[in-house]
């Protein structure tokens, strides 16, 4: 809470972060200051150790060389250019808006990937329509994790089924986890509500609350290579690269299987395979010449490298909220005197407070789903609708948490403020909640 409460009022994320950590470190060392200022530093350097934390901070940082080269290349302005003037795709805010949009829905195998990719189409069309970053961010953000948390042909579907298959094992619940799992996400209220709260916004141009004082970036003649022809393919082959990369070491490193697949390892080498397709792609056609090939990637990383301080952070302050056991108190509040009637909404909220407090929704998932799906199971409730409860609580509390990992990632994505897109995005999100509660509340009486 103190992480929260600093970062939506002092606006300086590092250090609220930094300030929720140390007190929880306090908590958990019995209030002893140099017992907590020593498990500071074991702390960042256990996270420092973690492969699959390097190779995240990483991603963050090779995501700006990606971005600073595709701007000095002169690929952004060719693909704006040939979309404004050569296609009717895109002629307005509106459109530039659906066409990340389409995006986030269509790419739903990996949500940072889909965030980037989302961000790095829209923020261009965006700035020339007058569109803000902060509606940009609020697109890329509901849409990644809503449409991965629904096609669960990812990394999201292999942790949600394996954390039922354990129930299953463990006799906790009967069926098979396939049909388990598919008929839960049917019940993913929120992720569906978002996705159409997302689309009405885009369609009727809807801005309430803090997004009505969001201003769009003036468009600047920065330092680039000039676009001699009209074509979009600079741009859109290292993101084709990209996606088709991300396949690919998903499958590479689940040894043949997408669904086993390690997100870090994945999101890590397909940046490195996309800048390396990039050299190969811009030096030979004198896009760029070899040196401002370099120093384009060098400063885009250096731009960056604030957000993978935050990101690290953020890990942080998940794993302090695991060792201090938030998510377990929280739902042992709600585990005693539940009607079954209320069950799927009060398991909604527990998971969204959770989600929120902690900044994760896959930590919510494997905190709540070994709870709510016994607890359902004993009071004769419906075990898929409990875990699709489960489901949108953690992805809706991830949305509206400004210590979560895809809320930053989003705003690095359309280079937004993280707490602007915090401000903006939250009464979207709060009434896509609202209508998912509703959801639940009628599901569960009918």
């Amino acid at each position: 809470m103190l992480a929260i409460l600093l970062a939506l009022y002092s606006k300086n994320i590092l250090l609220s972060l930094f300030g929720g950590v140390l007190l929880g470190l306090f908590i958990l060392n019995d209030f002893a200051l140099f017992t907590t200022l020593s498990a500071t530093y074991a702390l960042f350097l256990e996270l420092l150790s973690e492969s699959w934390i390097l190779k995240t901070l990483a991603f963050a940082i090779l995501v700006g060389s990606v971005m600073e080269l595709l701007q000095r290349s002169g690929a952004i302005e060719g693909f704006v250019e040939y979309m404004s003037h050569k296609t009717s795709l895109v002629h307005s805010g509106r459109s530039a808006l659906l066409l990340s949009y389409i995006i986030g829905v269509v790419i739903f195998i990996e949500s940072s990937i889909t965030s980037l990719i989302a961000g790095a189409v829209g923020r261009p069309l965006c700035d020339k329509y007058g569109v803000s970053h902060a509606k940009l961010a609020f697109v890329c953000d509901s849409t990644s994790a809503p449409i991965s948390s629904l096609i669960v042909l990812n990394g999201w579907g292999a942790l949600l089924l394996g954390l039922i298959a354990t129930q299953i094992e463990q006799g906790s619940i009967q069926g098979e986890g396939i049909t388990i799992l598919l008929n839960a996400v049917m019940y993913n209220f929120y992720a569906m509500s978002a996705l159409v709260v997302t689309f009405l916004a885009i369609w009727f141009d809807i801005n309430i609350g803090p997004m009505k004082q969001a201003k769009a970036v003036p468009q600047t003649q920065q330092n680039r290579a000039k676009s001699t022809n009209m074509t979009p393919l600079f741009m859109l082959l290292p993101i084709i690269v990209m996606i088709f990369s991300v396949f690919f070491f998903l499958y590479m490193s689940g040894d043949g299987n997408i669904l086993k697949g390690s997100g870090s390892s994945a999101i890590f080498y397909t940046m490195l395979t996309t800048l390396a397709f990039m050299f190969v792609l811009y030096i030979p056609t004198k896009r760029i010449s070899t040196k401002m090939y370099t120093v384009a990637a060098f400063k885009g990383a250096k731009k960056l490298f604030p957000i993978a301080l935050i990101l690290l952070f953020a890990f942080a302050i998940g794993k302090v909220t695991n060792e201090l056991k938030t998510g377990e108190y929280l739902a042992s509040l709600a585990g005693e005197n539940l009607s079954v009637i209320f069950l799927a909404a009060l398991i909604f909220l527990l998971s969204s407070i959770i989600s929120f407090s902690t900044g994760t929704s896959w930590g919510t998932f494997s905190i709540m789903i070994p709870i709510a799906a016994p607890l359902a199971a004993t009071l004769g409730g419906d075990v898929t609708l409990a875990i699709g409860a489960v489901i949108s609580g953690g992805v809706f509390g991830d949305h509206c948490s400004p210590i979560s990992d895809t809320t930053i990632i989003s705003s690095l994505a359309s280079e937004c403020d993280v707490i602007e897109h915090v401000q903006t995005q939250l009464p979207y999100a709060l009434l896509s909640g609202a209508v998912a509660l509703i959801f639940f509340m009628v599901v569960s009486i009918f």
